[in-house]
């Protein structure tokens, strides 16, 4: 059941990151180096690339904070299937991918809540094209720049005052691998399958940043050097679902990051 992403697609779009960082623009470029339309308000504090600072934060009200009655509702049905909506996803996922039925058991199981799957995909990626659309490349960019801990965003919820997976330096975040079970139930599910799978390799990119970065959530953390955002890209931007399946067993970091 497992699909495959356009290898040369990930890899231009790899390329892409790469040669961004290379440029020196891996942190907030200039205002004249905005894309269109890049006219949000100044918020006073705000360190980092302005429109995806705008990006995380709305995709954090809309699928957390200030979520609509029809994400609530399906947050609490997933709850009610799986035991937990971020720890039961994740280690449902963790206890199948090893073994001989996956992927067919792990969509079998989910198969009972994609309705509210389809409601999560379709409310995240509505978000990611209100910020993104067409714009792969830069959307990659805002997932790296989100696992590196460089977007400060003062309008945050105290203590997590920087756009980036939940944890401490001492404390690795498990949010990739909640990400991810998501991420995968939806593309075996047939639900926007295309899109997830493309954003696959950039949810591990972001995993593999923050793994290496360790940043702190509650002040301006300072970027990656661009040789290693380079190498971090060109390592994980290239990877399929098949690939990042066995990655992904590794828990809580890459392997070889501990």
């Amino acid at each position: 059941m497992s699909h495959h992403v356009d290898r040369r697609q990930v890899l231009k779009v790899s390329l892409g990151v790469a040669a961004v960082s290379a440029a020196g623009t891996v942190v907030a470029p200039p205002a004249s180096a905005a894309a269109p339309r890049d006219d949000f308000p100044e918020v006073p504090g705000m360190s980092g690339d302005r429109r995806a600072n705008e990006f995380w934060y709305q995709l954090d009200e809309t699928t957390l904070y200030d979520s609509s009655q029809e994400v609530k509702d399906a947050y609490a049905a997933i709850e009610a299937h799986v035991g937990n909506i971020e720890r039961g996803m994740r280690e449902k996922w963790l206890e199948l991918v090893g073994t001989p039925g996956y992927p067919d058991n792990y969509a079998a199981f989910m198969t009972p809540i994609r309705q509210p799957l389809e409601v999560l995909s379709r409310t995240q990626l509505g978000v990611m094209d209100r910020y993104y659309r067409h714009q792969h490349l830069r959307l990659v960019q805002a997932f790296g720049w989100f696992g590196e801990g460089v977007l400060y965003d003062p309008r945050g919820h105290a203590p997590f005052l920087v756009h980036t997976m939940n944890g401490t330096p001492d404390t690795p975040p498990p949010g990739y691998h909640t990400w991810y079970a998501y991420l995968r139930a939806m593309s075996l599910l047939d639900i926007d399958r295309r899109r997830w799978d493309r954003l696959a390799p950039a949810l591990a990119f972001a995993w593999a940043a923050q793994s290496t970065a360790r940043p702190a959530q509650d002040a301006v953390n300072p970027p990656l050097p661009p040789r290693t955002v380079r190498r971090l890209a060109a390592t994980w931007l290239v990877k399929d679902v098949d690939r990042l399946d066995r990655d992904f067993r590794s828990f809580p970091y890459p392997e070889g990051m501990s």
